[in-house]
């Protein structure tokens, strides 16, 4: 490696030095998520506390109150079908430790001037994605890079997660693969808010970072993101460009990447989601309106699904919560989402930029989350962060290498 000049080793020691606690927790909460070993509960503990020190006067605006209405709710279900097992006692506590560091965050950042800690939340961003890269590679290694090029099938795919290999990021298949994607497409827009650019080589890279995952979910969410992204910047000439580069490329988008050949079978992901989807609609009136319980939908899915896999939730957000919560939990869910994002548009007017951001993870939430998850927490913090800096117009964007 070429070694740094002077000038850039003094620019980058510029960049972290007068770094406050509160920063420095913040990037190390956001680096935790990451490890092997669970900790990251204590980093948002603590960073949270540390952010209410920091941070003006708080109050309680609608979001926070929809989040305060959900999570109550949640404690209140759990409280009253709880039957002494760990996991359901663990996921509550995620919840309440999760949504707490949601709304501490927002608050300190609102309160001060975030153009520093952008810059370097995306070289923390950046090292991070390089241990992710080699932690795949390890694991490709490991099957001789027989899987490089993509797999066939989902199960195919999960064999390529070795337990004894992991060290970094999850080693879940589908969990990592949608951090990959939620974070990277992060990554991919700091540049915007930055230097009024869109980096073609970023957008490549996490691209291949999130084929190497062979995970459906980060390369279905960052296509519509990156598309949508595009179409912003892009005239109208380069609008139909971008189309026609689409249609060349859906053969392999369909084959590969979605693997649309084996949507609907029993072994795939995908066909898995159905299964419990139809068992929701088929079975809705099994469900009370007040919900079955916090966490209940194992019980739900083990009676009613053709077939079930052992998964602690039915893969969509807002299915999962009217399941377990009914009506006040999908309600309040929702109305914490929408009003957190007219919260996070409302400084700078940047609606569009915030549509942007909140498309991928929508898409996701759709196949995925259970929606206290910390993955959905950092990227709600880190779209409000992106929001918060500046104005953004996107006539004034530049496509650069």
């Amino acid at each position: 490696m070429t070694e740094l000049n002077p000038k850039s080793r003094f620019s980058i020691l510029q960049t972290w030095q007068g770094m406050g606690l509160g920063e420095l927790l913040f990037l190390i909460s956001i680096v935790s998520v990451f490890f092997p070993v669970k900790i990251y509960p204590a980093f948002f503990l603590i960073s949270s506390i540390q952010f209410y020190r920091e941070s003006p006067k708080i109050k309680l605006e609608i979001w926070s109150i929809a989040l305060l209405v959900f999570s109550v709710y949640a404690s209140l279900s759990f409280a009253f079908t709880f039957e002494g097992d760990t996991f359901t006692s663990v996921n509550l506590a995620k919840l309440l430790i999760n949504f707490c560091f949601l709304f501490f965050s927002i608050h300190w950042l609102r309160g001060r001037d975030n153009s520093l800690l952008l810059t370097r939340l995306e070289l923390v961003l950046i090292v991070a994605f390089v241990l992710v890269l080699i932690q795949l590679l390890v694991y490709h290694e490991a099957m001789n890079f027989r899987l490089i090029t993509g797999s066939s099938s989902s199960g195919q795919a999960s064999s390529l997660y070795n337990k004894s290999l992991y060290f970094w990021g999850l080693d879940d298949k589908n969990m990592f693969g949608a951090r990959i994607a939620l974070l990277g497409f992060i990554l991919i827009c700091i540049p915007i808010v930055a230097r009024d650019a869109v980096s073609v080589l970023r957008v490549l890279i996490v691209f291949g970072i999130a084929f190497l995952s062979l995970s459906r979910t980060p390369l279905i969410a960052l296509l519509i993101g990156v598309f949508l992204l595009f179409w912003m910047v892009a005239s109208k000439n380069w609008r139909i460009v971008l189309i026609i580069g689409v249609l060349i490329c859906l053969p392999f988008l369909l084959g590969k990447v979605i693997r649309v050949d084996n949507l609907t079978a029993s072994n795939d992901g995908m066909g898995i989601r159905l299964v419990y989807w139809k068992a929701f609609f088929l079975h809705f009136t099994e469900i009370s309106p007040l919900g079955n319980g916090f966490l209940s939908a194992p019980e739900f899915l083990s009676k009613y699904a053709d077939f079930y896999r052992g998964e602690p939730h039915i893969h969509n957000t807002f299915l999962s919560a009217y399941l377990e919560l009914g009506i006040v939990g999908l309600l309040s869910f929702i109305s914490f989402l929408w009003f957190f994002f007219k919260e996070s548009a409302a400084k700078f007017s940047n609606l569009a930029f915030q549509f942007l951001l909140f498309l991928p993870l929508l898409s996701i939430m759709m196949i995925l989350y259970s929606g206290y998850d910390n993955d959905v927490v950092l990227y709600l913090i880190l779209m409000f962060l992106l929001a918060n800096v500046r104005p953004i117009d996107f006539k004034k964007l530049k496509v650069t290498l």
